[in-house]
C-alpha cells in the first residue's frame, strides 16, 4: 500500500522531489529499513545523511534530505527540504490531518509503553488501529509514528514523553489527539524538575490540546490528582477519572496470582472483568485506564476486556520466562525481564509481584528463593540516594531472599539491606553477567529492574544464555 507519494510528501513539507516515487513506509535507521520506505536523514548521534546511499541501496523509495549527500546521484529518488527535522514534524502533521483515527494519546511516569500497547491489543477488535513503535515518543518519534499512520486506520495509539519541561503541549498538539490519557505521576526525571508537583503539570499539558469533545483520563487516587483534573476541567473535555475514589470507573478488586492479574471493575453501571496474563497488580491499574479510553470511546465494555486480555508484559517491561537449564529433568528458574526503566514507584510494583510469586520445589526437594537484581534508577535528582535506600522499607522486600545491586547508587541500598538479603554489590552490570552462573539454581525466581542507562538488560541476556540449546528443548519458555 502506498502511504505516501512524492507529490503529497511535497505539499506537506514544502520540500522539491527530484524523480516521482511512493514510499509504503517511514524509515529512520537503515538497520530496520524495509524496500519501499522513505529514509528520513536525520541528524542525531549521526548524521542521517550519511547512510542515504546504504537506504537507497536497501531499497528505500527515497529519501528525505536537506542536500544531496556525497556519492548519491543527482537523479537518485530525493526530497530535498531546508530542514530534515522541521519536515518530518511537517509530515507527521499531515499524516495526522489526512487520517479518519480516532487519536488517543498517552503520557505518565509510569507505563506509557505497557499501555500503550494494552490500548493497541484493546483496540484492534474494533478496527484497523496504528500505534506507536517501541517508545517512540519523542520529539521525533510521535512525528514518526504520525507520519506512518495510514489514511483509513481506525485508532490511532500515540506515546508522548519528556525529559525536560515544555516537551508534551507541543507534541500533544502535534498529535490532536481525541482521548488523552495519563498513566499515573511518580518520582522520575525529577533532575529536570523542582518536584513532583512539576512533573504533574508538565504531564497534564498533555489535555491543553483538547477542547470540547474530546476526553481526558487521569487516575484520581493520586496526591497530584487535583492538578490533573484542573488542567482537564480547563480543557472544557470530558473527565473520566479512575481509581479508587471514582464514580466512573473504579476497581471492585484485583487478584494477583502466580499466572495472572485478575481484575474486576465498576465502568459506570457495567461490572467487567479483565484477566490479565502474567502481570503484576502495576498493571491493573493500567487496564483500568483502559477500560476507561473504551468508555470515553462509546465501545462495547466486554468486547474491550476480552482485548486487553490478549496483553502480555513484553520483554523489558516484565516479561515472565521459563529458562530450562536441563531438558532432561525439565529444571530451570523462572526471569522477570523488566531491565527497560525504573523508578521508585515501578520498581515497589516489581517487588509486589516478585513476592506474589512462589518459587518452585526441584524433584530433589529443593525449594528455590526469591532473587533481586537492581540496577540504578537515574534522573531522580539530589534525593536519589536516600530513594534507593528507602527501597530497604519497602514491604515486599522483605520476601525477596537476595537481593544484588548493580550501580553506585544501588550501593546504597546494599548498605541499607540486611546480611541474609546482602548479595553481590558491583559497579557496573558487565562486572555481574560473568557471575551469572553463580546466581541462580533450579527453581528460582528472578526479577531484573533497572533504568535502561543501567544496563542491568546485559544481566538478562546472560541469564537467558544458560538455557539448554538442544535441538526440541523447550529453553526461554515463555510462562
Amino acid at each position: 500500500m502506498t502511504l505516501w507519494t512524492a507529490s503529497d510528501a511535497v505539499r506537506a513539507t514544502g520540500g522539491q522531489a527530484s524523480t516521482d516515487w511512493q514510499a509504503s513506509g517511514i524509515s529512520i535507521d537503515t538497520r530496520s529499513l524495509k524496500e519501499g520506505d522513505l529514509f528520513i536523514a536525520l541528524k542525531a548521534a549521526r548524521d542521517g545523511h550519511d547512510f542515504v546511499a546504504q537506504a537507497l541501496n536497501k531499497g528505500a523509495a527515497a529519501a528525505m534530505v536537506d542536500h544531496i549527500p556525497e556519492g548519491v546521484p543527482d537523479d537518485a529518488p530525493l526530497l530535498v527540504v531546508p530542514d530534515v527535522m522541521a519536515a518530518l514534524t511537517a509530515l507527521g502533521a499531515a499524516g495526522r490531518a489526512r487520517s479518519r483515527a480516532r487519536v488517543i494519546a498517552v503520557t505518565g511516569s509510569v507505563g506509557k509503553t505497557s499501555t500503550k500497547e494494552m490500548l493497541r491489543d484493546m483496540l484492534s477488535g474494533f478496527g484497523k488501529t496504528h500505534a506507536a513503535e517501541a517508545s517512540f515518543n519523542n520529539h521525533w518519534g510521535v512525528p514518526v509514528t504520525l507520519a506512518r499512520l495510514a489514511p483509513d486506520a481506525d485508532f490511532a495509539v500515540i506515546e508522548i514523553g519528556m525529559n525536560q519541561p515544555g516537551e508534551i503541549a507541543p507534541l500533544a498538539q502535534l498529535t490532536r489527539p481525541h482521548v488523552a490519557m495519563i498513566t499515573t505521576i511518580a518520582p522520575a526525571h525529577l533532575e529536570a524538575f523542582e518536584n513532583i508537583d512539576g512533573i504533574a503539570h508538565e504531564k497534564a499539558s498533555i489535555f491543553n490540546a483538547l477542547g470540547a469533545e474530546g476526553h481526558a483520563v487521569f487516575p484520581c487516587d493520586l496526591p497530584t490528582s487535583p492538578i490533573l483534573r484542573d488542567a482537564a476541567m480547563q480543557s472544557g473535555a470530558t473527565i473520566w477519572s479512575f481509581g479508587y475514589g471514582s464514580d466512573r470507573v473504579r476497581p471492585a478488586d484485583m487478584t494477583q496470582t502466580e499466572a495472572a492479574l485478575v481484575l474486576r471493575a465498576h465502568v459506570g453501571d457495567m461490572r467487567v472483568s479483565v484477566r490479565l496474563a502474567n502481570a503484576g497488580a502495576h498493571f491493573g491499574m493500567n487496564g483500568l485506564g483502559c477500560l476507561a479510553v473504551a468508555q470515553a470511546l462509546g465501545l462495547d465494555l466486554a468486547r474491550a476486556a476480552l482485548g486487553l486480555g490478549h496483553w502480555q508484559p513484553p520483554a523489558g517491561r516484565g516479561l515472565r520466562q521459563t529458562i530450562v537449564l536441563d531438558s532432561v529433568e525439565e529444571l530451570g528458574f523462572t526471569l522477570i525481564d523488566d531491565a527497560f526503566n525504573a523508578n521508585p514507584a515501578s520498581l515497589e510494583a516489581a517487588l509486589e509481584m516478585l513476592a506474589k510469586i512462589t518459587p518452585a520445589q526441584t524433584q530433589t526437594g529443593r525449594r528455590g528463593r526469591r532473587i533481586a537484581i537492581l540496577g540504578d534508577m537515574l534522573e531522580l535528582g539530589p534525593d536519589e540516594q536516600s530513594l534507593h535506600e528507602a527501597i530497604a522499607q519497602y514491604p515486599a522486600i522483605a520476601a525477596v531472599d537476595l537481593v544484588h545491586c548493580v550501580g553506585p547508587r544501588m550501593a546504597a541500598l546494599s548498605r541499607r539491606l540486611p546480611l541474609r538479603q546482602r548479595g553481590r554489590q558491583v559497579a557496573q552490570a558487565d562486572d555481574l553477567t560473568g557471575l551469572v552462573h553463580l546466581l541462580v539454581a533450579p527453581g528460582d525466581v528472578v526479577l531484573v529492574k533497572g533504568s535502561k542507562g543501567s544496563l542491568v538488560s546485559r544481566v538478562v541476556d546472560a541469564l537467558r544464555n544458560l538455557a539448554v540449546a538442544e535441538p526440541g528443548s523447550r529453553a526461554h519458555r515463555k510462562s
